[in-house]
């Protein structure tokens, strides 16, 4: 093993011997060395003779405000927030069209909407299941594994990214595939432990230890907002004691964990039962036997549900088996302070076992029992498909990731269920927009694995039905402003009776039917129910920041944000978020737009 400070020195290594032909493997997420990356890029741009093939996914860059206001608000907490680091510097260059010949790059996963309209990423873009991803690189042939790592007592932990790279080394031990092991080490990085998880030296070829201080990518915890928070008490109901979980990432499954901590401590009771949308309003009561998480993204508030002891049923010894992370910088702190006994409760494992039921599939059916895998999407059909990862014109979004990976388990597995959460409408250029429509334009999972649909307004259970009564059903959770037109497009093509009538109880789904339910439950149902990075003021500004957005967009919406700022009363930090954003005696038309939003914000409660 060859170890050293300098990366440029260790970029040239790694031509000298590749013979300049780099085949390069790189983690998704946060597993990026982007410190040796950036070098390799840098040297191979400067050497024509040689050639980098890069493939990868989720390529995390700190984001780029669009305007004055997110530049007020992102700059002066961009390192606190985002980590030390742009992004990769093969990002960059294909964001501004100089990548060089000599280098490509393919990823199977987007970052969520970074990459729209690049032509080079758009059209690099491999697409594929995650369990699948494996093998798509193996074709390839990887001559070069980089990644970032921590480090104890002599021996490396893959750390964030067992995902795909813990394979790749069993492959290398059995002669399969042949590769140099490149590591990057980085204190910051929790030390993980799982089969396949830690690395022997002897089984690494080149090792940088960075000269300064470098904080990985973080990815700050989203408000979670009252539309969030009633999908999640809907799912949370779902989840049967005794069971197996897997959540996604962000708000959504911030809402879902956070339900279910309610339920298992029986806070979950009186805002259950002044549900109006739901039939049964029993919570489904605290969880005595525990569950057991099974999931390709280890997220907050898996984490927090573990900390908690709702999430402690074991399987060989683990509580949780997952096959990646990325989160804030206070959720890496969370796991590198976790007891070495507790954190052994975590086992990092390759998507191979998270994401699929070969290998030893008796003992996984067995220990997978009642599972419930809760993913978020985009729309969904009134017929059931669901679409997640690209739009009308082919640009992808993100990618399949390992959804179908879960819905295809959901359909093998006894007594499982996918679970599709998303909220009932999105802002559309300051108009609503219905999430469940007639038809999508791509689809992500096919309606004949249509399960489980959950919006704010309830859940459809969609799983052995027929057409009509999975049109119905949807019909049922969407925003009541859309039904009559899903109603009218359904009866038109002959797919619902024409003497259909929605339901009376289900006149009422609209944004303000679920402020009034949950709002007397408020404190309750906090934004950050675990945490964030965000400081107090930037937690009262970014409700507004987001009304804000969404108000600015339209005449009308502007002419409310005004009307606010002068007839309302101040927000009660009113003053410190208008000093945050340098805002403190402006009286121009932004500051009161903004002014406008914090009143409103203070007004709703959310």
């Amino acid at each position: 093993m060859q170890r050293g400070t300098d990366a440029d020195a260790i970029a040239q290594e790694v031509i000298r011997r590749t013979g300049g032909d780099i085949r390069l493997a790189l983690p998704l997420g946060i597993g990026k060395p982007v410190t040796l990356a950036d070098a390799l890029v840098r040297a191979v741009r400067d050497r024509p003779d040689a050639r980098l093939s890069i493939f990868t996914a989720l390529t995390l860059e700190r984001p780029v405000p669009s305007n004055d206001v997110e530049r007020r608000f992102l700059s002066p907490a961009m390192d606190r927030l985002f980590g030390t680091q742009d992004g990769p510097l093969y990002a960059r260059l294909m964001r501004t069209g100089e990548l060089p010949d000599n280098i490509e790059v393919n990823e199977f996963f987007l970052m969520a909407g970074r990459w729209l309209g690049v032509a080079a990423a758009q059209q690099a873009y491999i697409s594929a299941n995650y369990v699948h991803a494996r093998d798509v690189l193996l074709r390839r042939a990887p001559n070069v594994v980089m990644q970032l790592v921590a480090e104890r007592d002599g021996r490396f932990s893959l750390s964030s990214n067992t995902d795909i790279s813990a394979d790749l080394f069993g492959f290398r031990a059995d002669g399969t595939a042949d590769f140099l092991a490149v590591f990057e080490v980085n204190p910051d990085m929790p030390f993980m432990d799982g089969p396949g998880a830690t690395i022997a030296p002897g089984d690494v070829d080149l090792v940088l230890d960075p000269p300064g201080p470098v904080t990985p990518f973080s990815a700050p915890n989203r408000p979670v907002d009252a539309v969030d928070h009633a999908i999640g008490l809907h799912v949370s109901r779902l989840v049967v004691d005794g069971g197996t979980l897997q959540i996604g990432i962000g708000s959504m499954g911030d809402a879902v964990a956070h339900a279910l901590s309610l339920r298992d401590r029986g806070a979950a009771e009186a805002i259950q039962r002044d549900c109006p949308f739901a039939i049964d309003p029993d919570p489904g009561g605290p969880f005595e036997a525990g569950l057991y998480a099974v999931t390709e993204m280890l997220v907050g508030g898996l984490l927090a549900l573990f900390r908690d002891g709702v999430i402690r049923r074991k399987v060989d010894g683990a509580a949780i088996h997952a096959g990646f992370f990325v989160g804030s910088r206070d959720f890496r702190r969370q796991l590198r302070d976790l007891p070495p006994d507790r954190r052994a409760g975590i086992a990092m494992m390759p998507v191979s076992f998270t994401n699929a039921l070969y290998g030893d599939e008796p003992a996984k059916r067995r220990a997978r029992r009642d599972a419930r895998f809760v993913n978020g999407a985009m729309k969904v059909s009134a017929l059931g498909d669901v679409m997640s990862d690209s739009v009308a014109d082919g640009q992808v979004v993100s990618g399949v990731g390992g959804q179908f990976d879960f819905v295809a388990q959901a359909f093998a597995l006894d007594g499982a269920r996918s679970v599709i959460a998303l909220p009932a409408t999105r802002d559309s250029g300051g108009v609503p927009e219905s999430n469940i429509v007639w038809t999508v334009p791509a689809v992500s999972v096919p309606r004949h694995m249509r399960d489980v649909v959950a919006t704010e307004y309830g859940i459809a259970d969609l799983r052995d039905l027929p057409d009509a009564q999975v049109i119905a059903a949807l019909v049922a959770i969407a925003d009541s402003r859309f039904q009559n037109d899903l109603v009218a497009r359904a009866k038109a093509a002959g797919k619902l009776p024409q003497g259909y009538r929605i339901p009376e109880a289900c006149r009422r789904n609209l944004p303000r039917t679920v402020t009034q339910w949950l709002a007397p439950h408020r404190k309750a149902l906090p934004d950050f129910p675990f945490g964030t990075d965000f400081d107090a003021v930037e937690q009262r500004l970014l409700p507004a920041l987001r009304d804000l957005g969404t108000q600015a967009k339209s005449l009308r919406g502007k002419a409310r944000l005004l009307w606010a700022a002068f007839a309302l009363p101040p927000h009660p930090d009113e003053t410190a978020a208008m000093s945050r954003m340098g805002y403190a005696e402006d009286r121009g038309p932004a500051a009161m737009a903004l002014r406008g939003a914090l009143r409103r914000v203070a007004r709703s409660g959310w």
